[in-house]
């Protein structure tokens, strides 16, 4: 399918969540994706990082070790009640580690804990717990240490977010973090998120949006032309509330063309232009 062929394909999609709409965009990439995957296995399975049964990561990296390379930790989305690294069970979120491990780096996908049976702060708990064991272990696998990144998507951006609030050493940790289509509390709540967050008096307080604002830490933020619009204004509001504090943006993309599954999902496809940009900001703080 041609480039064209698929814009016009998502932009039918319009702005609709649901399984569906997730099916839909897995065809539109699978051809590229799956000879992504037949290129590059993981380069280790299930590591586990924690004691629950979902603390579980996958690692890939292209060739020889060589020097210590950069690292990127994806976290997946799934509105915090589903989710998985795929790799056996297929190439999506494993396509992230890959498209890493392509570009020079290794590449971390991470499974975590999930709502209703667990709830907020688990996320962030669950990323702090990834991001320790990257530091005590990556560089037996060609990683380097002191240049882990951060990508998470819609609910894995909340929980990378929640980790800048959680984690007060988070700027000794990781070097950067991308927050692809993420809620981060400047808009109300919805019946999904109270299954994570609990009740709306409890969301205002556990939301990640101060810590988001303060942090220094460098951060991407990104959103889709076909996100709905509330993750839209999430965006919007994110890059207001940052310029008024911090007097100038964070680095910033707008992915037209895009919805909020196929952002991330492209990634590793002849679709550079999020690539690029991730790229180009991991390399600037490496």
């Amino acid at each position: 399918m041609s480039s064209g062929e698929t814009g016009r394909a998502i932009a039918a999609m319009g702005t609709k969540l649901g399984p569906d709409i997730v099916a839909a965009c897995r065809d539109l990439f699978d051809a590229e994706q799956q000879a992504l995957a037949a290129r590059i296995a993981p380069l280790s399975v299930d590591c586990a990082y924690g004691p629950d049964p979902r603390n579980r990561l996958d690692l890939y990296r292209e060739g020889e070790a060589g020097g210590p390379r950069p690292v990127v930790l994806f976290v997946h989305g799934g509105g915090f009640l589903v989710g998985d690294k795929g790799g056996e069970s297929g190439w999506a979120n494993a396509h992230v580690g890959r498209w890493a491990a392509t570009n020079g780096m290794v590449g971390a996908v991470m499974n975590y804990r999930l709502a209703p049976a667990h709830m907020w702060p688990s996320g962030a708990e669950d990323v702090g717990l990834a991001v320790d064991w990257l530091r005590a272990n990556v560089a037996a696998h060609g990683g380097d240490p002191e240049r882990i990144f951060l990508l998470g998507t819609s609910a894995g951006a909340v929980h990378v977010s929640a980790f800048l609030k959680a984690r007060e050493d988070h700027a000794a940790l990781v070097r950067g973090a991308a927050l692809l289509s993420g809620l981060y509390g400047f808009t109300p709540l919805d019946e999904r998120d109270m299954r994570y967050y609990g009740p709306q008096d409890c969301y205002d307080l556990r939301m990640p949006m101060g810590a988001v604002m303060a942090t220094g830490l460098p951060l991407m933020v990104a959103c889709a032309e076909f996100d709905p619009p509330r993750f839209q204004a999430e965006w919007a509001s994110l890059l207001q509330a940052r310029l008024g504090r911090h007097g100038h943006l964070p680095r910033a993309h707008y992915a037209s063309g895009h919805n909020h599954y196929s952002m991330a999902m492209h990634l590793g496809t002849s679709d550079h232009r999020l690539s690029d940009e991730l790229l180009s900001f991991f390399a600037d703080l490496s």
